[in-house]
């Protein structure tokens, strides 16, 4: 009896699961739901989609990753009218995400006969009006572009009724603030805004008191900035360990697509060509490229001719892919915001991910910042040693010679290598072949020793102590010894479009970017 009292009550408080069939959409955009393998609403969307179906104006917070664009998308077309004319104008911080938000829109409304159209700098305009004017129903539209062509009146009668500004913190950073605003004034007044960005400085707060009306605050963020699917690391190394750091932690995972973050231009060119060498489909990312190399690099990271992308902050904001599996930051990140959204890439659409960070004694200053600022947890480990690796690589060798595919040649070769040596040699040469090919380099151990590290951990929790009253010590090492450890690794590891629709134009290439 008590038993069953106990399942009623549990099943009286247990929260019942919403689907998208739930929140009011239509059948056709439920239909465009199921086709694009969505099965519930994620917290965004849940909370945002019914007052978009409204027509409410809304401001949204949410990481990266958590289904921002459908939370937008799908209500924006499900209440499109279908007239003639632009209906929806997503505006976006880069090409990139232009590209990668045009891509999804045109998914969710194909069977509404949507007509998307990408807006951004290094095409002719001629070709962009064209592909709005002949019916185009969604705009998605880099600031600078987009500015050019309100101040030129180069469309006629743009009056959409939905706007939308995306990744609103990140247009801040790359000082496009005074271009929305100017934007704003070419837009109609009887509009529905929607502004989404995963913080919320003082700056985005103001824009959207200015831009919106009577809005509905929406915050998934739960009072923390990163990811809870988001697993955090960090190594302690010296500066000059670096290479050796990177490469060692890569061959240790278990990645499926990796962003590794550097502070320079020049970085990423040198250290995509060291991880290149070391056997990594490795290509780099940055504000000098050509926009036809950018794409060709981002093009490759997607369709998985590129596996490793190296990246500035800026260059690889606009990087939306679901399946990266890692990050991997070569420097410690200068502030807490840029941090959030390099680990961001990852941990993406309820999938798990993986943020390594690599720094030095002297970089303890920032990483404390970063935490206390965040409100993340971080796990300390040591880079694993030579001894170490091998020991992870024998469970891929031995899947690897399970999963071979024999050859009638075997037997051939088998017979004549058994006239002159046993089996059970044969099969031990065999096996160090592959041994020989998976080869660990670099040196043995890499990183600061660990009673060197714990001595320097204690000197920084007392400074910390003493700071802050008690508060604020570093935490979490691993029970480890020497400079390695066992340590346990982390598993993560047509575009057909017609009419109008899948069309990319260009931004003006104005000189932003901080990377």
């Amino acid at each position: 009896m008590q038993e069953n009292a106990q399942t009623n009550e549990e099943q009286i408080n247990e929260k019942p699961l919403i689907t998208f069939a739930d929140l009011g959409l239509s059948s056709d955009i439920q239909r465009a739901v199921k086709e694009a393998g969505f099965t519930v609403p994620s917290p965004i969307q849940e909370a945002a989609i019914p007052f978009i179906l409204e027509g409410r104006d809304i401001v949204g917070q949410a990481h990266t990753g958590t289904g921002k664009t459908a939370a937008f998308g799908l209500p924006a077309l499900n209440n499109m009218k279908r007239n003639n004319g632009v209906e929806i104008l997503v505006i976006t911080p880069t090409r990139e995400l232009a590209t990668q938000v045009s891509d999804e829109l045109f998914k969710y409304g194909r069977g509404l006969g949507a007509r998307t159209t990408t807006v951004y700098g290094g095409s002719s305009y001629k070709r962009q009006i064209d592909l709005i004017e002949r019916g185009a129903s969604i705009v998605v539209a880099t600031p600078g572009r987009l500015l050019d062509i309100l101040k030129k009146e180069m469309i006629k009668d743009f009056t959409p009724s939905v706007v939308v500004l995306d990744e609103a913190d990140e247009m801040l950073d790359m000082g496009f603030l005074d271009d929305i605003n100017e934007i704003f004034s070419y837009l109609p007044t009887n509009r529905q805004t929607l502004l989404f960005s995963a913080t919320m400085p003082k700056p985005i707060k103001l824009l959207a008191e200015r831009i919106l009306d009577n809005p509905e605050f929406i915050s998934i963020t739960q009072g923390e900035t990163t990811n809870t699917d988001i697993e955090q690391e960090y190594y302690v190394i010296e500066e000059s360990e670096r290479d050796d750091a990177i490469i060692r932690l890569m061959d240790s995972e278990t990645t499926k697509k990796s962003v590794v973050f550097c502070r320079t231009k020049s970085e990423v060119d040198r250290l995509s060509n060291v991880l290149s060498n070391a056997g990594y489909l490795a290509n780099g990312l940055h504000g000098d490229m050509e926009q036809r190399q950018r794409e060709t690099v981002i093009k490759g990271f997607k369709q998985n001719s590129v596996k490793v992308l190296v990246a500035t902050d800026v260059a690889a904001r606009g990087i939306h892919v679901n399946d990266i599996s890692h990050v991997f930051n070569y420097h410690i990140p200068f502030d807490s915001e840029s941090y959030v959204h390099r680990i961001g890439r990852t941990g993406r659409a309820g999938t798990k991910g993986k943020a390594i960070t690599l720094l030095t004694p002297l970089e303890f200053k920032e990483l404390q910042r970063i935490k206390n600022k965040v409100g993340t947890s971080m796990t300390h480990a040591f880079v694993p040693s030579k001894n170490d690796l091998r020991a992870l690589n024998l469970k891929s060798i031995v899947k690897t010679i399970e999963d071979q595919h024999i050859y009638d040649e075997a037997h051939q070769i088998l017979d004549m290598l058994k006239e002159d040596i046993d089996e059970a040699t044969i099969m031990f040469k065999l096996v160090s072949m592959i041994l020989d090919r998976q080869s660990v380099k670099g040196p043995n151990t890499i990183g600061i020793p660990a009673d060197k590290l714990a001595a320097i951990l204690e000197r920084a929790g007392k400074r910390n102590d003493s700071r802050s009253g008690g508060r604020g010590g570093y935490r979490g090492n691993r029970n480890r010894s020497g400079g390695g450890g066992s340590r346990s690794r982390s598993g993560s590891g047509d575009r057909n479009r017609s009419g109008g629709g899948g069309y990319r134009s260009g931004d003006r290439n104005r000189n932003r970017s901080r990377d």
